[in-house]
C-alpha cells in the first residue's frame, strides 16, 4: 500500500509519532512519502529529551522513505538554504495525495 503522510506540527511528540508511523509502515513494506507543511518544516530543528524527532527523520530516510517540504513554508521561515528537506511545491503535495492509497495527517 502507498501512504502519503502530511505532518503539520512541530510539537515534539506529535511529529515524533508521525515519523515513527512512517518508519513502521516502511518496515511493513509499504511505500511512504512524508510532506512537511506549515510549522512542521522546522521538525529537523526540534530538540527534546524524550521525543527525538531528528533521529526518526534520519531513520525514515535510511529505510527509503521520501521526504518533501513545502517551499513556501520553508521560505517564510528563512529555512530554504539550511534545510535538509527537499524544497517542494503545493503541486508536489497534490501529486503525493493522488499517488497515495491512504493519506494520514499528523
Amino acid at each position: 500500500m502507498k501512504f502519503g503522510i502530511m505532518i503539520e506540527t512541530k510539537e515534539p511528540e506529535k511529529a515524533w509519532n508521525g515519523f515513527r508511523f512512517a518508519c513502521a509502515s516502511l518496515e511493513k513494506k509499504h511505500e511512504v512519502k512524508v510532506f512537511l507543511m506549515s510549522e512542521a518544516v522546522e521538525c529537523e530543528l526540534i530538540e527534546h529529551d524524550v521525543y527525538n524527532v531528528k533521529e526518526q527523520m534520519e531513520r525514515f530516510e535510511k529505510l527509503g522513505g521520501e521526504l518533501l517540504a513545502c517551499g513556501t513554508c520553508l521560505k517564510s521561515r528563512q529555512l530554504e538554504e539550511e534545510s535538509v528537506c527537499p524544497i517542494s511545491t503545493m503541486f508536489d503535495c497534490v501529486e503525493m495525495v493522488e499517488w497515495a492509497d491512504k493519506t494520514i495527517t499528523f
